[in-house]
């Protein structure tokens, strides 16, 4: 078959390479000029390494993105070094990477709430009964059988800075259930960055034939005439036999206007959120302490949701000695961060960065760089595994693999890869239009 794939990101190349190696014809068509998609990154020219745009790592359980790494046989190039995570709690950081200093925050005070806490996150972590769980809201769940305070202390800041003030008390308790399944402490990367592993992959698809076309947008996707499809780009149109979008459901849907209605109105009811990042290179560490990471709650007053210092993850060495450090939220597209230039929202974060380092100085800043992406993170709302699209859609040959179909997991690479191969396993299994 002579197969069309939309999108560079790691979904589509890992579609592309299953369908090249069960001996079809893949061409791949990204919009952007580099492959990656979310998991892209940039690189000075002293750098050795590339930054992820946005912030990326995996988790020691990420099989899917794991094993296909050892299928590749590249697994020795990948690093799992041993970062730290804090809590914040009344202007002052605590660790929280592990269950015993979990067990000693002092947000829960002593007694019935740690209990409590504890019990919960053993029941999530061995329950595989998540259908149950996605009828009940997080808010509401959690308040039954955590209590308020455990509740209010230790999730429902991570629900608000997930999903704003809007969803935060409207996503269902699978979602969270599936975090802390999934996820553990240790966290990994690739040698060279995100960007190294999606160069190399991409590389490794076009030796065995696959076909990547960059700076290439898909305008339109409709039934073909001597194919199935026919995709239309500035460049004109060709046709293929079959076709695997994997960009956001609002984008399908603007491409392939021929998909019944309903099918349409069902990507288009489909929430998420934004994300906006700005990554720095600073001259100096910003943490005297080592910290990877800081959770911040929204009710602190803080202009950003979360900072990474990467350089407490991985050397400053790899960077030509700049520390990174990023700074981040998940944002609804209508906020005003997505209209506020580079120069103003600087304005706004670095005021607080005294608050991680009190000897900070806007002069430690040497570069800043700035993300914004209006599709990062799903909503699930209640029951919504009715909600989510089919990989094959109603049109012959139209297949659909989004992060807003791999629930009841959370977005990321790992998924992405499992959701990317599933679609190939589909497309391989229904063959060609005879």
């Amino acid at each position: 078959m002579r197969v069309a794939v939309i999108g560079a990101g790691v979904g589509g190349l890992a579609a592309a390479y299953d369908m090249s190696r069960a001996g079809h014809e893949v061409t791949i068509f990204e919009a952007a000029d580099h492959v990656g998609g979310l998991a892209a990154g940039f690189k000075e020219p002293h750098w050795e390494w590339s930054v992820e745009k946005f912030y990326h790592h995996w988790f020691a359980t990420d099989r899917h993105i794991l094993g296909l790494i050892d299928e590749l046989g590249w697994s020795e190039q990948v690093l799992f070094p041993r970062p730290f995570t804090v809590m914040y709690h009344q202007g002052k950081f605590y660790p929280f990477d592990s269950i015993i200093k979990a067990a000693v925050f002092p947000g829960l005070g002593w007694g019935l709430n740690k209990l409590r806490f504890s019990l919960v996150g053993l029941y999530l972590r061995t329950t595989n009964n998540w259908q149950a769980l996605e009828k009940h809201t997080v808010d509401a769940w959690m308040r039954r059988w955590a209590g308020d305070r455990v509740y209010e202390m230790m999730w429902e800041p991570l629900m608000i800075g997930k999903f704003g003030e809007r969803y935060a008390r409207q996503v269902n308790m699978a979602w969270l259930w599936a975090r802390l399944k999934a996820r553990t402490t240790r966290l990994g990367t690739f040698r060279g960055g995100f960007q190294a592993f999606c160069d190399q992959f991409a590389a490794h698809i076009k030796e065995m034939g696959v076909q990547i076309h960059l700076s290439t947008a898909i305008e339109r996707i409709a039934p073909g005439q001597t194919a199935r499809l026919s995709l239309h780009s500035a460049g004109g149109a060709l046709e293929f036999d079959q076709c695997l979008s994997t960009t956001s459901p609002g984008l399908l849907a603007r491409m392939a206007p021929d998909l019944p209605p309903n099918y349409l109105q069902g990507l288009l009811e489909l929430k998420s959120m934004g994300a906006v990042v700005m990554a720095l290179a600073l001259k100096q560490r910003l943490s005297e302490q080592g910290y990877y990471w800081y959770n911040i709650p929204k009710s602190a007053g803080f202009p950003f949701l979360a900072v990474v210092e990467h350089t407490n993850f991985l050397s400053p060495e790899y960077f030509g000695g700049d520390h990174i450090v990023y700074v981040g939220d998940y944002l609804e597209p209508d906020h005003e961060y997505f209209r506020l230039s580079q120069e103003e929202l600087l304005a706004r974060f670095l005021p607080s960065f005294t608050t991680f380092n009190p000897n900070f100085k806007p002069e430690w800043v040497r570069k800043t760089w700035l993300f914004r992406t209006t599709y990062a993170q799903p909503v699930p709302l209640l029951n919504h595994s009715q909600h989510v699209p089919p990989i094959q859609t109603p049109m012959p040959g139209l297949y659909f693999a989004s992060m807003s179909q791999v629930y009841p997991w959370d977005r990321g690479t790992n998924f992405a890869v499992e959701i990317g191969r599933q679609a190939a396993r589909q497309m391989i299994a229904a063959g060609p239009l005879l």
